[in-house]
């Protein structure tokens, strides 16, 4: 690996971005036989130039409202254009192959992703050239697969990235057997035709993806109406057998990634690191939780200028 910039920081600084009004517009494209529906967001005072363009992705369950919208701003704030959408089967979006919604799908995300690049290079407010990509926790592994081997894409960001391999799948599924337990459910579901639960509830309650409360269960946070809050369990055998972890070797765009040792399984960004041969910028944070870098302005005001420095360098990685 070989690393330009690897910064600490124990304390979120001022920033110095200012927030722009944007000007939106629905979007709309094709994947697989369904239409996927999202939003074009440019800055109010847009000339009609074409502009470098950031295509953000979201957490697993998630919708463009969420925090994609978020980081939408934050790079329409920083002078670049930016798309959300909604993946097959979620939210506004058409459904997955069979009618199957809320099934978590990293080769289905992954596609999507894809195909939203090839999209934005077709519109006149998007210079094709200066396409990137920017995933927020599980969308990390979607985007580096969407983005490996892809000439159209030429910077990859990456905030609070959930990179996962074997090893710590079963740290977080409970083991082998908990592993197991969960395929059998997975396999179970989609002879079925699907299970689908709640994806998010309070602390502890039961028959619930996340019962946890926080971001996804706060009205003012997650939870708001256009979430799905919906888990597809057809969906585990696909999501507990993927490893992007271990994908580091397959990217070749310079890559930035934001994260924290208190927010979710950083030994994934190590692990991945340790595979990539690119150009990298590291920036980790004390202190900044999982779900602070979905909305917490501070924090999501730093990774912003991270990754937006990092989209305004030269292909090379060099700013």
């Amino acid at each position: 690996m070989k690393t330009f910039a690897l910064t600490t920081a124990a304390a979120l600084l001022a920033s110095t971005a200012v927030m722009a009004q944007a000007e939106t517009r629905t979007i709309s494209f094709e994947n697989a036989g369904a239409t996927l529906t999202g939003t074009l967001h440019l800055p109010e005072d847009h000339d009609g130039r074409a502009l470098p363009v950031v295509v953000v992705t979201g957490a697993w369950t998630s919708v463009e409202e969420q925090m994609p919208s978020v980081y939408a701003a934050e790079m329409v704030a920083r002078g670049f254009a930016a798309v959300t959408f909604d993946f097959r089967g979620w939210g506004k979006s058409g459904d997955l192959p069979g009618a199957v919604r809320y099934v978590e799908s990293p080769a289905a995300k992954t596609a999507d992703i894809r195909a939203a690049f090839d999209f934005v290079a077709t519109l006149p407010e998007i210079d094709p050239t200066r396409i990137n990509g920017l995933a927020i926790c599980a969308s990390a592994g979607y985007m580096i697969d969407a983005a490996a081997g892809n000439d159209r894409v030429q910077h990859l960001g990456l905030v609070a990235p959930w990179l996962q391999n074997a090893e710590i799948v079963e740290a977080v599924y409970g083991g082998p057997e908990g592993v197991a337990g969960l395929i059998a459910v997975s396999r179970r579901a989609e002879a079925a035709g699907g299970e689908i639960i709640p994806a998010a509830g309070p602390e502890g309650a039961e028959g619930v993806l996340m019962p946890i409360g926080g971001y996804y269960f706060e009205p003012d946070r997650g939870a708001i109406p256009a979430y799905d809050n919906r888990w597809n369990n057809a969906g585990w055998e696909g999501w507990l057998t993927y490893h992007p972890a271990d994908n580091g070797a397959r990217l070749t765009q310079p890559l930035a990634i934001v994260h924290s040792e208190a927010a979710a399984i950083p030994q994934g960004v190590r692990a991945f690191l340790d595979g990539y041969a690119g150009q990298a910028t590291l920036r980790m944070f004390d202190g900044v939780t999982q779900f602070d870098f979905y909305d917490t302005p501070e924090a999501v005001r730093h990774a912003a200028d991270t990754v937006a420095a990092h989209f305004a360098a030269a292909p090379d990685g060099n700013i």
